[in-house]
């Protein structure tokens, strides 16, 4: 087995590297085991192994270790799965692409966003979009940024709007757009709803709607409940849904909490109150990311200069 350092340059790996390959990686990690997914190919296992010898030799790394009577991979491998996804999450975009420009479109776009560039910056950076590309197919997917950036490192989002955390800072380009305040929302017949005052404290005979545990919304109001010396309401509702968190409270007395911009939007036109009660702790700031090995089409770096018309002009 070669040093990793021997492989020079990335022409000589592309050379060795057969897409064979690749779909018996991905079927390795769709079904667990290489029996399996040699069967999912029509391949015999001896030829499978072969094909994952042959792979090891080119990448100088072990991608599978045996396990008792099967192989499991190793990190190198499940290094290795995660870049092969990104490879068909692209592939399977270029395919899109090429689809729809024969048939006279202007190629498609896929977006990310969490939810509180939604009513503001996402939507006025799509309107700018489609006034330049008429024909352009779009695909708008709201998540969490976990599930987001997931989703930009597979090769289904061309642009991911959400947060980095440290370690995610190596691949991807992340440009700043702004930050988040949060809002603590009620229903309109809520009995605190009204109130030109409402402590803390008050809320917590309330059930509350929150973020998923993990989520950066959530590690948030967890710094809060902890600085107001208060424990996590019990029987909590968790949800990253800001659609069933708005009608679980129109029908309730529940709490919830979501980002300001959201908050505004609905309070404006009577779905939602906005209490006076203000979360101390920030979110970190949000902005676009971008894969730094895959390269925009032109309508995806129009739609970030839209979200970005001052800050982006000399990348583009």
């Amino acid at each position: 087995m070669s040093d990793i350092s021997a492989i020079s340059h990335i022409p000589q790996l592309l050379n060795r590297l057969r897409m064979r390959q690749v779909a018996l990686i991905l079927a390795v990690g769709e079904h667990g085991t290489l029996r399996k997914a040699s069967g999912e190919l029509g391949m015999t296992q001896p030829a499978a192994t072969k094909m994952i010898h042959e792979l090891e030799s080119a990448l100088g790394q072990k991608l599978f270790e045996r396990v008792g009577r099967g192989q499991k991979l190793t990190p190198a491998g499940t290094s290795v799965l995660g870049y092969f996804r990104g490879l068909r999450g692209s592939i399977a975009s270029m395919t899109r692409e090429l689809a729809e420009l024969q048939l006279g479109s202007s190629g498609r776009v896929s977006v990310g966003s969490i939810m509180a560039p939604s009513p503001t910056l996402l939507t006025q950076a799509i309107i700018a979009l489609k006034k330049a590309y008429p024909l352009l197919s779009i695909d708008v997917t709201l998540d969490t940024s976990d599930r987001l950036f997931e989703l930009l490192r597979e090769g289904v989002l061309d642009v991911a709007i959400g947060r980095v955390r440290g370690e995610q800072w190596a691949d991807y380009v992340f440009t700043p757009l702004e930050n988040e305040e949060l809002a603590i929302v009620v229903g309109m017949h809520h009995p605190l709803g009204k109130k030109k005052s409402v402590p803390f404290s008050s809320l917590l005979d309330y059930p509350w709607i929150l973020q998923p545990t993990g989520s950066p919304m959530r590690e948030v109001l967890e710094q809060e409940f902890r600085m107001q010396q208060a424990p996590l309401p019990r029987g909590l509702i968790e949800t990253a849904s800001i659609l069933t968190t708005t009608n679980l409270i129109a029908e309730t007395d529940m709490v919830g909490v979501v980002p300001q911009s959201i908050a505004d939007t609905y309070a404006r036109h009577g779905l939602l109150r906005v209490l006076p009660c203000h979360i101390q702790h920030k979110m970190e700031s949000f902005g676009s990311i971008t894969r730094k090995d895959r390269p925009l089409s032109e309508a995806a770096r129009f739609f970030l200069s839209a979200l970005h018309p001052r800050e982006l002009p000399g990348r583009l």
